[in-house]
């Protein structure tokens, strides 16, 4: 049976983009310029682009048009790791470590083949955490301005486990959660997993806005907002006092779930207090160790009020059922005797080396960035498209992040994220020069 001539064209389309006939960043025509062209209907032409869209060839833009997309990049969602090619230097993924941290793991690894609580560790756990482990991350939490107690603490298999827990837990398909316009993509991700709909908020200066939020409370049924209030990523911004309270009074109003992210709070010096501090009967807050101390030490927590609680324990029952008894031990050890509270300063001392140095070397260009963060994001100028950024730097051995897995809008943005805190300083400066060359010689 012959194919539609719709498809026909789609194919010829397509196998011109593959084959580079059609090169990357190519404007094509307009839906109605196609369809004069080619005596096609207009929503004919419109459904031609939508199926290029989806075969990842082509990316619509409001305002600008259709674009052919840069294909010699591996698709991905932005929590996807992949192993890297010898020799590619990572400026996706931030997985920081410190020299001596191996050293630090085969000491833990005697003490506790030494203690007399082995045997227990080979058996089940309570699904939160055993009362000494949680009373360990609540003592923690009171550092960073969040007074609570230990059965207000649940034991998660790293941060994104304890997001995954929340939303199972507490949300439903189809409720609306309100979020930056760019956001952490494993939520993202998450979100799509579990069927929730996402609102973006642009952002207004330093947080998203907080009128834009409230005018979306009036109109639609929001059940949730999820937040990285300190730290955000990938904007590095951390919110003010009084931005704070205003999004507390927004959420006790329309009978908000907030939903804090605080993966990398440890870096900021002397943020505002948590919104769970000021909300905690509203607020689940979410954070871990993979940052603080290592990416495989897959240990995280959720803060929660005692019926969230219940439900949040109810989760992980079905999912995890515990922590592993190895891996919770020696990060309470670590959090008992110091040693992650050192990491955590010596890992702020490092994320502020790494931002001078991307400061020194990227002046000039426009730069998103906080002095203690361990990324920077770059916006691009109009003429400049991110996808051939991201595959010029692949080319030069570096991988870097585009907006696309960030975005909670259909307008995605023109910028990439750089990643500081995954190689060697003589690396980083390399790396950060190339990233230098490769946008300017796009921009000029």
């Amino acid at each position: 049976m012959a194919q539609p001539r719709y498809k026909e064209l789609v194919d010829t389309l397509a196998a011109d983009i593959r084959s580079g006939r059609l090169r990357a960043g190519t404007r094509l025509p307009t839906h109605r310029q196609l369809a004069s062209e080619r005596g096609l209907a207009l929503v004919t032409a419109t459904r031609v682009y939508a199926e290029l869209a989806a075969m990842g060839l082509v990316s619509g833009e409001t305002g600008r048009g259709t674009f052919v997309r840069e294909i010699s990049l591996r698709p991905r969602q932005g929590i996807d790791q992949f192993a890297l090619a010898a020799g590619m230097v990572d400026l996706n993924f931030n997985y920081p470590a410190l020299p001596g941290q191996a050293d630090l793991l085969r000491g833990a690894l005697r003490q506790l083949a030494a203690s007399g609580d082995l045997e227990s560790l080979l058996r089940y756990q309570p699904h939160g955490g055993r009362q000494h482990e949680r009373a360990a991350v609540a003592r923690h939490l009171a550092s960073r301005g969040l007074e609570v107690g230990w059965e207000q603490v649940s034991l998660v298999n790293g941060a994104q486990a304890g997001l995954a827990s929340t939303v199972m837990a507490l949300l439903s398909p189809g409720d609306v959660v309100a979020v930056d316009t760019l956001t952490y993509p494993g939520f993202r991700v998450l979100a799509e997993a579990c069927r929730l709909e996402l609102a973006p908020i642009p952002a207004d200066g330093q947080g998203f806005d907080l009128d834009a939020l409230e005018r979306l409370c009036r109109t639609r049924r929001v059940r949730a907002v999820y937040v990285m209030p300190t730290l955000h990523n990938p904007l590095s911004w951390v919110t003010s006092a009084q931005w704070r309270k205003q999004l507390v009074s927004i959420a006790r109003r329309h009978g908000l779930l907030i939903v804090e992210d605080a993966a990398y709070a440890f870096l900021a010096d002397k943020p505002p207090a948590p919104l769970a501090a000021l909300a905690p009967e509203t607020t689940v807050y979410v954070s871990g160790f993979s940052k603080s101390v290592a990416t495989g030490l897959r240990v995280g927590f959720v803060v929660a009020s005692a019926e969230s609680m219940q439900a949040i324990e109810r989760i992980i029952r079905a999912t995890t059922w515990n922590t592993p008894g190895v891996m919770t031990s020696i990060a309470c050890a670590w959090l008992e005797d110091g040693t992650v509270k050192r990491l955590e300063a010596e890992k702020r001392r490092d994320a502020k080396i790494r931002q001078a140095m991307a400061a020194e070397i990227l002046a000039g260009l426009n730069c998103v960035r906080h002095p203690s963060s361990y990324f920077v994001w770059l916006p691009l100028s109009e003429e400049v498209r991110a996808d051939q950024v991201a595959a010029a730097l692949m080319r030069e051995r570096i991988s870097v992040s585009t907006a696309e897995p960030y975005a909670t809008s259909h307008h995605v943005p023109h910028a990439v994220r750089l990643a500081l805190g995954s190689v060697e300083l003589d690396v980083l400066r390399e790396s950060l020069e190339t990233v230098r060359r490769v946008i300017s010689g796009y921009a000029y």
